[in-house]
């Protein structure tokens, strides 16, 4: 990937771009189907490929990946004969593509978004979209100066389960919310992803290019595929990864887009692997109107954090508490006395036995099962718009902050501090040292550039 730099790239790709434009929306008009290629077709991208499959009116026209064997087993599966390449930049420069699908590593997707952008087609992105903020807002600016459909991975927010908990929420349902919190539980311990050594890189694995912008290192097989989330060169780690989820959820539901300030506290304390990213993790976030949010990142014990095993996020209530499960919700009311709390004393006990009397719930139970949220709905929601030019459910700028509140936890984690947080300028107001980690330098000859 490397032979060719962005920049020359970038030129070759806005010379085209109006001439591509114009053949994408011819051809949709045509058949009526919408052509993607995919960009990054292992875990993920295969799980993000059978989303699109189940639409007819998606047409795989092309798929991309570094490791050929990925390439093939994508291919046959799309059916046809999708056009093959192990360097994204080609495929982007076919005619008649209306769109693409990035689901490589997240330190890749910046690049890949803006050069799809200047190309012309409208973008499926999966998360966590950036690697840094900086990263993130370049995603946004590229996508609204070339007029681009954008749809985020976060899935969860095109299942109906999840928008009428989040709409009942911010509804007041169960009261004023003052604490949220979020979970990711399972023992890895002893071994983890082990420690394989530092090796050659396999003939069949280009690893320069699958550096990218990353700093150069020795090739290490739990650097590559899947396991690539355990390290800050290539991924935030388990906050940004299941934590933009839940953070993109609690912020639908509160109704705000940024937090106030940020902290965390945890690290590599029992696992006995060559990871980077911790296995006990605790973030703490402040919102507007008075909630403290928290992410529980619980990797050496598996015991539920909450109500049971499948809850992923609480929203405790002065009225009662919704829990999200992963396939639908529970509104739990609290009793509610109109009394005031007394001041304890030796000589009247029976005030305190007295101060729950007549509590009553103030809302109803509830529950809702059954649900899911399943990417082929949110690939539907991406094809549809790519059609009528709407926004997506889950837009550019919605991916983007949702992005930003995990990615700003790992600044905490990383500089030991309670930072504050200036949602209009995206900076740190009270840490200038930590406003460095907002952006990195991309190895060369990569380079993020405003386009």
């Amino acid at each position: 990937m490397t032979s060719v730099t962005r920049r020359a790239f970038g030129k070759t790709a806005a010379a085209a771009w109006v001439g591509t434009a114009i053949s994408a929306a011819r051809v949709r008009g045509a058949n009526d189907r919408v052509r993607v290629g995919f960009i990054g077709v292992g875990n993920r991208g295969d799980q993000v490929l059978d989303a699109f499959l189940a639409h007819k009116d998606a047409e795989i026209v092309a798929v991309c990946d570094i490791y050929q064997p990925y390439v093939d087993f994508a291919a046959k599966k799309a059916g046809g004969q999708p056009a093959r390449f192990t360097d994204y930049r080609k495929l982007l420069e076919m005619k008649g593509l209306d769109a693409v699908a990035i689901a490589t590593p997240d330190h890749w997707h910046a690049l890949q978004m803006i050069d799809a952008c200047e190309a012309g087609k409208d973008v499926y992105v999966e998360k966590p979209l950036s690697l840094v903020v900086s990263e993130g807002r370049a995603m946004v600016n590229a996508a609204r100066r070339h007029n681009r459909v954008v749809q985020v991975g976060i899935n969860r927010r095109s299942s109906a389960f999840v928008r009428e908990a989040a709409d009942l929420v911010r509804g007041g349902a169960i009261g004023k919310v003052t604490v949220a919190r979020s979970f990711h539980v399972q023992n890895e311990w002893p071994k983890g992803i082990g420690a394989p050594p530092d090796e050659a890189p396999p003939a069949d694995v280009d690893w320069d290019a699958w550096l990218g912008p990353a700093p150069k290192r020795a090739y290490n097989k739990n650097r590559t595929f899947y396991r690539f989330r355990w390290f800050y060169d290539y991924s935030g780690g388990q906050v940004t990864n299941f934590g933009v989820h839940y953070m993109d959820a609690i912020q639908w539901a509160l109704g705000h887009d940024a937090p106030l300030a940020v902290t965390a506290m945890g690290g590599k304390f029992v696992v006995e692997d060559n990871r980077e990213i911790p296995d006990s993790l605790e973030v703490l976030w402040t919102y507007p109107g008075g909630t403290l949010v928290t992410f529980s990142q619980y990797n050496a014990t598996a015991a539920p954090a909450a109500k049971d095993r499948r809850v992923e996020i609480e929203f405790r209530g002065t009225k009662g508490t919704l829990y999200l499960f992963s396939d639908g919700y529970e509104i739990a009311p609290d009793d509610i006395t109109q009394n005031e709390f007394p001041a304890r004393t030796p000589i009247d006990r029976q005030r305190e036995r007295d101060y729950r009397t007549g509590r009553t719930p103030l809302i109803k139970p509830a529950k809702r099962t059954g649900g899911d949220f399943d990417t082929a709905v949110h690939a539907r929601n991406f094809l549809d718009c790519v059609r009528s030019r709407a926004a997506c459910n889950c837009d550019i700028e919605t991916g983007h902050r949702s992005t930003s509140a995990t990615l700003i936890a790992n600044v905490a984690h990383k500089t030991k501090s309670y930072l504050e947080w200036d949602r209009a300028a995206e900076r740190f107001s009270n840490n200038a040292d930590a406003n460095k980690l907002l952006t990195y330098r991309y190895r060369a000859p990569y380079e993020l550039r405003e386009t």
